[in-house]
């Protein structure tokens, strides 16, 4: 697969392109082509779990949803921890609130929503008062994801009942779900 990059056009004077790799502090390598290679498989992950899921048939439930969603969420978290790196999931139409797109990640948000060959992109930025760099790589959804997120009346009811606030609905194959967003502190 191949991954283009962008400049993000919203304060483009505190953005640039980065190469695969750069130089941190005190001259220390940071690894953002690491970066990359890890979000792919994390969203091959989640790819494979919906395809086993949606190729078998098995009715959406909160015990599927467990199999299917959950480990990709964990296995970001375990990312996160292991690299020093921020990950997250976020979305437009998300199912919980504290998954909303920052004002950075509607930047990356929008770019790819008008260019859908934009697989990722990267910000040089700040977070938590660290310097460091950001990756946002798109979401897409795959047949078996429309069973939650499809037509909003075909729902699961677990969906209904746990995500009082949904927004995470009527959305086709092929459409940008959301984004995977990873910031790595400069020296990491």
């Amino acid at each position: 697969m191949r991954v283009r990059y962008r400049l993000l056009p919203a304060a483009a004077a505190a953005m640039v392109i980065l190469p695969a790799a750069r130089l941190g502090p005190q001259g220390t390598q940071v690894d953002l082509g690491r970066v990359v290679q890890e979000i792919e498989q994390l969203d091959a992950l989640r790819s494979s779990l919906a395809r086993s899921f949606g190729d078998q048939g098995v009715p959406a439930t909160r015990e599927t949803f467990q199999q299917v969603c959950r480990p990709v969420g964990m296995r970001a978290q375990g990312l996160g921890r292991e690299n020093g790196w921020t990950v997250q999931q976020l979305a437009q139409k998300n199912r919980n609130p504290n998954n909303s797109l920052d004002p950075e990640a509607a930047s990356a948000y929008h770019l790819m929503q008008q260019d859908r060959d934009l697989m990722g992109t990267w910000v040089r930025t700040s977070h938590e008062s660290k310097t460091g760099s950001r990756y946002f790589r798109r979401i897409v959804v795959e047949p078996a994801c429309l069973a939650c997120h499809g037509p909003r009346d075909q729902r699961p009811e677990f969906v209904k009942q746990g995500y009082p606030e949904d927004k995470a609905f009527d959305f086709n194959e092929g459409d940008l779900r959301g984004l995977y967003s990873v910031f790595v502190p400069d020296g990491n």
